[in-house]
């Protein structure tokens, strides 16, 4: 498949899912993350997430690192360092080391002050997306969708998911409610879905075949992939039978795609109809460089 987010269908294609335009979200997402970290007790800092391996501090040191890195790297041009990125494996590499040395570094930082620092770092960031032309060529691709090139709109997307699943991490971790409207969280499993076809890349299938995901909920929605000549693609849902469903909840949904569930667990609370073997990918898809 073309590696393109902004595609315009011929008369003989059926109609694919039109631009997530979502940059204005990035800021009322952040405003309830800048309501949560000062209202965490200091307890709270240290509980488990369902992020392996990282406690509630760590999390905020990763959403104040990556913010950061970004303003630095995209928008200032700052490179400190070359790295050659060779394979999707270097790249996996190299996220996961940088994102040690984030949280490595910022999870030191006392509460306040990492309140404070943060405040900041959402406001520029917050400015810098919405300054972006949603349909430029974005400074870097979302690789788990399999593209080589992005256009700015999923790349603010993809950042919007970043936000909000951690966010929803802490707030899983410390009881507090969660940010799961229709406003802030739909984008995010839109985003999410936009993955379906390079989850489905290896997948063999008679043409025509359709896979349709359905998040359950009053967040959730409907997306289909279709088997076509060149490979699998997003399409408007059409009204016939697919040859696959899966329907996911909408409190499991993004745990499931951003590796904070088991399979196990996961598969105890979705439901598979018609073709099993073609529903399961679906489970496979991972909305984030890991």
């Amino acid at each position: 498949m073309p590696h393109t987010t902004h595609h315009t269908p011929s008369q003989d294609e059926p109609p694919r899912p039109g631009p997530i335009l979502c940059a204005h979200l990035l800021r009322k997402v952040d405003a309830k993350l800048l309501e949560l970290l000062p209202a965490l007790r200091p307890e709270e800092w240290d509980l488990p997430t369902v992020a392996p391996q990282w406690t509630v501090r760590d999390v905020a040191a990763h959403l104040l690192d990556t913010v950061l890195r970004k303003l630095s790297l995209v928008r200032d041009h700052w490179v400190v360092e070359n790295v050659q990125v060779r394979s999707q494996e270097d790249l996996v590499a190299l996220v996961n080391r940088v994102n040690r040395e984030g949280v490595a570094v910022y999870r030191r930082l006392s509460l306040s002050l990492l309140c404070e620092l943060m405040t900041l770092a959402c406001q520029e960031s917050a400015e810098f997306h919405e300054s972006l032309d949603p349909f430029a060529p974005a400074a870097w691709p979302v690789s788990w969708a399999g593209e080589d090139r992005s256009t700015n709109w999923f790349d603010t997307a993809r950042e919007l998911t970043e936000r909000w699943h951690h966010q929803q991490q802490i707030r899983l971790a410390s009881g507090r409610p969660g940010i799961m409207t229709p406003e802030l969280y739909h984008p995010v499993l839109d985003c999410f879905a936009r993955g379906l076809p390079h989850a489905y890349r290896n997948v063999d299938a008679q043409r025509d075949s359709t896979v349709r995901l359905e998040i359950a909920g009053d967040c959730g929605g409907q997306w289909q992939i279709r088997r076509e000549n060149s490979g699998w693609a997003l399409e408007i849902r059409e009204r016939e039978e697919p040859t696959a469903r899966v329907i996911v909840p909408q409190e499991i949904a993004w745990r499931v795609f951003t590796r904070g569930i088991s399979r196990a667990s996961a598969l105890e609370q979705v439901r598979l109809e018609g073709d099993r073997d073609l529903a399961l990918p679906v489970l496979d898809l991972t909305a984030v460089v890991a």
